[in-house]
C-alpha cells in the first residue's frame, strides 16, 4: 500500500574521513516514500573482509576489466574512493588506475565538486567551431571573489598532439576538450575535495616513458672486471688468493669480511698500502655489483 510503513534491514555504511570504520545491521520503519538520502553500502572492518569483498569484486562483471581477477587492487580503489567520500560501488567504477597513479573519471570528478558544500556553481560551454573550437569551464568556489575559469582549445589540443589522435579524440573531439577544461578548472578550485587527483581522461593522454636504469659507470678504478676464469696461481701468492676471494664472494657480509683481513695485513705491514689499495678497489667494485643484482631481484 502507498505510503505505508514497512519493517526491512538495512546495512548502513559508516564512512570516516579516511575510509572505512565499522558495518552495523540498523532494522528501521521506513515507509515506501523516496528519498535521496541512501545507505552507501557496505562497511568492512578488517583487511580480511576486505580482501573478501575485493575477491568477489574482481570475479564479478560489475566491475571495470581493469579490476577484474585482481582483488587487491578493487579493495585498494574502494578505499581510496571512500577517503573521497564515494561508496564501494562508486569507487571502482569511477577510480582508474593509469600508469600506475590513480585518477578519477570527469563525471565523477564534477559530481564530487558539485555535491561539496564549497561549490557554488560549476559552468560548461563550447564555443566556436572547426578549428576555432574551444571548451571553457568556469567553477566558483564559496567565498572566492571570483571564479576559476580554464580553457582548452583545438589549438592546445593539436599542440599536445592530442587533435586527431585515433580514439576519443577523434570520436568525440568536444567531449575531450570538455574534459581537459572540466579537468583543470576543477583541481584549480577544489584540490580538497578532489585530493589531488587528475582527471582519467588526461591522464590516458600522457605518454608513459618507462624510466631507463642506467648502470653506474665502469672504471678500473670503482667497477673493476672480474675474469669468469680465474687465472693460476701459485699456492703462497697471498695478493692472488684475495683477487680470487673477491671475485667468489656472493654477499655483502663476506664483503665485509675480506675488507677487514685487507686492513689487518695492511696495518701488521703484510702487505704494501698500494696492495691494500689494489684489493679495497675491488672490494667496492664487487659491493656495487651486488648491491645492483640487489636492485634489479626486487
Amino acid at each position: 500500500m502507498p505510503g505505508a510503513a514497512r519493517k526491512h534491514y538495512r546495512l548502513t555504511l559508516r564512512m570516516a574521513d579516511a575510509g572505512f570504520q565499522f558495518l552495523e545491521i540498523e532494522r528501521n520503519q521506513m515507509t515506501t516514500a523516496l528519498s535521496t538520502t541512501q545507505p552507501r553500502g557496505l562497511a568492512l572492518q578488517t583487511i580480511s573482509e576486505a580482501m573478501t569483498f575485493g575477491k568477489m569484486l574482481a570475479e564479478s562483471s560489475f566491475v571495470p576489466k581493469d579490476f577484474r581477477g585482481k582483488p587487491a587492487d578493487c579493495v585498494l580503489a574502494v578505499q581510496h574512493g571512500a577517503e573521497l567520500g564515494l561508496g564501494p560501488m562508486q569507487s571502482v567504477q569511477s577510480i582508474a588506475v593509469v600508469n600506475g597513479r590513480p585518477s578519477i573519471y570527469g563525471d565523477a570528478a564534477i559530481a564530487l565538486a558539485k555535491g561539496s558544500p564549497v561549490c557554488e556553481y560549476v559552468s560548461e560551454r563550447i564555443e566556436g567551431d572547426g578549428d576555432q573550437m574551444v571548451a571553457i569551464c568556469e567553477a566558483k568556489r564559496r567565498g572566492d571573489p571570483q571564479p576559476t575559469v580554464s580553457t582548452f582549445s583545438v589549438a592546445d589540443a593539436k599542440k599536445a598532439g592530442l587533435w586527431g589522435k585515433g580514439g576519443p579524440w577523434t570520436q568525440y573531439p568536444k567531449r575531450m576538450l570538455q574534459m581537459r577544461a572540466r579537468g583543470f578548472a576543477l583541481r584549480d578550485a577544489f584540490p580538497d575535495v578532489l585530493r589531488g587527483l587528475v582527471t582519467a581522461e588526461e591522464a590516458q593522454d600522457y605518454t608513459h616513458v618507462e624510466p631507463q636504469r642506467q648502470e653506474p659507470r665502469q672504471t678500473p678504478a670503482v667497477r673493476p672486471k672480474f675474469d669468469d676464469a680465474p687465472r693460476p696461481i701459485e699456492e703462497n701468492d697471498a695478493l692472488a688468493k684475495a683477487r680470487l676471494a673477491v671475485n667468489a664472494v656472493t654477499s655483502l657480509d663476506q664483503l665485509d669480511g675480506i675488507r677487514r683481513r685487507v686492513s689487518e695485513k695492511v696495518e701488521s705491514g703484510e702487505w704494501t698500502d698500494e696492495q691494500g689499495e689494489e684489493i679495497a678497489s675491488l672490494v667496492r667494485g664487487k659491493a656495487e655489483m651486488l648491491i645492483s643484482e640487489e636492485e634489479v631481484a626486487a
